[in-house]
C-alpha cells in the first residue's frame, strides 16, 4: 500500500480527511497513531516534528504530506478517485477552498478550544476563551446558515472539500453548541451530509472511541 494515514479515530481533523478517502475510495492503510504512548509519539515525531494528526506518507513518491487540506490537495493531484473534490471549474475551486478553510478555521478551532478547556485542571481553566470560542460559533452558524439555504451542500449541488471539513466540524461543535433548533438551514445541511456513506463510515469508526470525548455525556443517542 503506498498510502499511509496516520490518524486517530476519534479526531475531528483526521474525519475530514478519512471522508474524502472513502468519498473518492481512494486505497490507503490507516495507521492509528496514540500520542499518549512515549515511544510512540516520539517515532511520530520524527515523521512530522509539529506532532499533529493526521499525516499522509506516500511512500511511492517519498512524500510525507501533513494538514488536512494540503493531504485532500495532495491526493487530487496524485491518486484522483472516482469523483473529484476540488472543483475543475476555478471560481468554483476557490469558494470550495473557501468554505474548507470556514469550516476548520472558525468551527472546528473554537469547538477545539471548548473541548481542550475541558480536560484541563480546574485551576487552568481559560472561561474568557471558552467564552469567546462559544461567541465565534454563533458567528460562524449564522453564516452558514446564510451560506447553505438554497444549496444542496456547501459550495453548490456538489459533494466538495467544504463539505469534508464541514462534516466533522459541525458534528462535535453541534454536541457542544447545539443548532437544531436556532439554524434550521444549517440543521437540513447537516442531516444531508449525515446521508453521505462516508460520513457515516467515519463515525461509524469513532463510535467505539466516544468515550474518551469528554463531552461524551451530551452526545445525542441516535449517533451511540
Amino acid at each position: 500500500m503506498a498510502l499511509t494515514l496516520y490518524l486517530h479515530p476519534l479526531a475531528s481533523f483526521c474525519h475530514k480527511v478519512l471522508i474524502a478517502l472513502y468519498e473518492t475510495g481512494t486505497p490507503f492503510e490507516g495507521r492509528l497513531i496514540d500520542l499518549a504512548d512515549a515511544e510512540e509519539n516520539a517515532r511520530f515525531l520524527e515523521l512530522w516534528p509539529v506532532g499533529k494528526i493526521p499525516v499522509l506518507r506516500d511512500e511511492a513518491r517519498d512524500r510525507t504530506v501533513p494538514e488536512t487540506s494540503i493531504i485532500i490537495e495532495y491526493l487530487e493531484r496524485y491518486y484522483p478517485g472516482r469523483r473529484p473534490l476540488i472543483p475543475l471549474d476555478a471560481a468554483q475551486a476557490l469558494e470550495a477552498r473557501l468554505w474548507d478553510r470556514f469550516f476548520d478555521l472558525y468551527v472546528q478551532v473554537p469547538m477545539q478550544k471548548i473541548v481542550t478547556d475541558r480536560l484541563r485542571a480546574p485551576d487552568e481553566s481559560d472561561h474568557r476563551g471558552v467564552a469567546d470560542a462559544r461567541a465565534a460559533l454563533a458567528v460562524a452558524y449564522d453564516m452558514a446558515e446564510r451560506q447553505v439555504a438554497d444549496r444542496t451542500f456547501a459550495t453548490g449541488e456538489s459533494f466538495t472539500i467544504a463539505d469534508c471539513a464541514a462534516c466533522p466540524a459541525l458534528f462535535y461543535a453541534g454536541i457542544l453548541v447545539p443548532f437544531e433548533t436556532t439554524h434550521p438551514n444549517l440543521a437540513a445541511y447537516f442531516e444531508r451530509l449525515l446521508l453521505r456513506p462516508s460520513f457515516q463510515r467515519t463515525l461509524a469508526e469513532a463510535r467505539p472511541y466516544f468515550d474518551l470525548f469528554p463531552y461524551k455525556d451530551d452526545i445525542p443517542e441516535r449517533f451511540l
